[in-house]
């Protein structure tokens, strides 16, 4: 079985980004609610399934009883899905949902990305939110509390799939102990080391080093061969805080922290553990010889040809990133595709937590309309709309075409039919390391584009890191 191109929702916005995440950090950014928006252009205007019957026919296999309409509002347009293993999965099984129920009359409204961030805030803004849409993890607070968003927590917690159901991807969805959402779609990582295993074997190393000393050491070889030894791109700014802070960060802090943060319970950017890691990154950027030159100029798309082409030993960036890469080397280098390898970050020396972990996440959720309350037979047909687009038959589906995952668990993922690498990446991803969140998959833009701009201006070594803290804490408290 051949793999296809794993763009995800990271690679349109990854996450997103997030991906939310490092959703959208490529080419555009979110606006603000309040901000006037253009009517976004639709995918064919709207998709629209064949009209109910007139005469309704008994309850469908799945005990829905609703006969009429119902309306959900989507970014996976038919374009994206061609290169993405979670559009073209949701888009699948949403179609398998409407075919099984002939008497909804089931309206797609398919926006682009960048389209259904702004449009779907200012929808919120409006009280007029669908039926069912898709709900970012750093709206989830404001909206829940605002009464926009359907209490799910029932829902979910009595769902025959419940058992299976990754509980940590309900993390940004969750207010108190509510929960607003079913995670859609795929989860990728933000935070991976592609390496050359060839060349760091040269250097003295069978696996990709464990501790940033170490990378330091293999550099020295690096850099008399004139080789980068890893190559990053932060111009667009989000890359420092989705591709690297946000793993590095857990390994100070660890999770409660961050958690903590997305709460409001306490914790804050200017905690000791929280400016150790910006020390860190500093460090590494401005004091060693590790990352290229021009890291704070180039965007991800730039550094990994540095990779591509052999001038740099290894590269970090997210799973949008690898599928790039493994096609291009697939079709141009077989013996370097063959050679590619996967690490997570570096341990720090001061660093005590997480080792092994990760960025990973879904930054979005199935959610509904808190309005369908009043109409019990239509909430019921939404919840299960909810339930079946991010449940077993989505989760086999991207599992068995693409390797990837999702909300629900799949047991014994069959990947023999993969090429090795994919393989590698599959297990690499779910199964060998630990996870940890996505910065950006939560709180608010406000936040982030005050963090990201200063840890750009830190990077280079014109700001220091209390500085950075205290900024970013400041705009923490002003918008959240």
């Amino acid at each position: 079985m051949k793999k296809k191109w794993l763009g995800l929702l990271l690679s349109t916005a990854m996450v997103t980004s997030m991906l939310a995440g490092c959703g959208g950090k490529a080419d555009e950014t979110s606006t603000p609610a309040s901000e006037p928006t253009k009517e976004p252009t639709k995918e064919a205007s709207e998709e629209k399934s064949t009209p109910a019957a007139e005469t309704p026919s008994d309850a469908s296999a799945d005990g829905v009883t609703y006969v009429g309409d119902l309306e959900i509002m989507h970014y996976s347009t038919s374009e994206e899905s061609e290169g993405n293993g979670g559009s073209d999965g949701f888009r699948t099984v949403l179609k398998m949902w409407d075919e099984m129920h002939p008497d909804i009359t089931l309206t797609q409204n398919v926006l682009a990305n960048a389209e259904y961030k702004t449009q779907i805030a200012t929808l919120a803004a409006a009280n007029d939110l669908p039926d069912v849409f898709l709900l970012q993890g750093m709206n989830t607070i404001d909206w829940a509390n605002q009464g926009l968003v359907y209490d799910l927590t029932s829902d979910i917690k009595s769902s025959p799939y419940y058992s299976d159901y990754n509980e940590a991807y309900f993390a940004p969805f969750t207010v108190g102990d509510s929960i607003y959402g079913y995670p859609a779609l795929t989860g990728g990582t933000c935070t991976v080391v592609i390496y050359d295993k060839a060349m760091w074997k040269d250097a003295g190393f069978d696996t990709f080093p464990t501790t940033w000393a170490d990378i330091e050491k293999a550099s020295e070889y690096f850099n008399g061969q004139n080789i980068t030894t890893v190559a990053f791109g932060n111009g667009g700014k989000w890359q420092a805080n989705s591709c690297f802070l946000s793993t590095l960060g857990n390994r100070y802090t660890g999770p409660d922290w961050f958690m903590s943060m997305v709460s409001k319970g306490g914790a804050a950017f200017t905690d000791e553990e929280f400016v150790k890691a910006l020390a860190e990154t500093q460090r590494l950027f401005t004091e060693t010889s590790i990352f290229n030159e021009d890291f704070n100029v180039v965007t991800n798309e730039d550094a990994r040809e540095y990779y591509i082409s052999g001038d740099a030993a290894a590269f970090i960036g997210g799973n949008w990133d690898e599928s790039y890469i493994w096609a291009t080397l697939q079709e141009t280098d077989q013996e370097k595709w063959s050679n590619m390898g996967f690490a997570v970050l570096p341990q720090p020396a001061d660093a005590t937590k997480a080792p092994k972990s990760q960025n990973i996440g879904l930054g979005y959720a199935v959610a509904i309309n808190a309005k369908l309350a009043d109409n019990p037979e239509k909430l019921a047909a939404a919840i299960d709309l909810a339930e079946y687009i991010t449940g077993p038959e989505f989760a086999s589906f991207v599992a068995e075409n693409y390797a990837l995952g999702g909300l629900t668990k799949v047991a014994d993922v069959d990947l023999s039919g993969f090429d090795p690498i994919t393989q590698d990446f599959y297990n690499w991803s779910y199964v060998d390391t630990e996870t940890c969140e996505i910065y950006d998959s939560y709180i608010t833009n406000a936040v982030w584009d005050v963090l990201n701009t200063d840890l750009q201006t830190m990077m280079n070594g014109d700001m220091s890191p209390e500085e950075v803290a205290a900024n970013a804490q400041k705009a923490y408290e002003a918008n959240y």
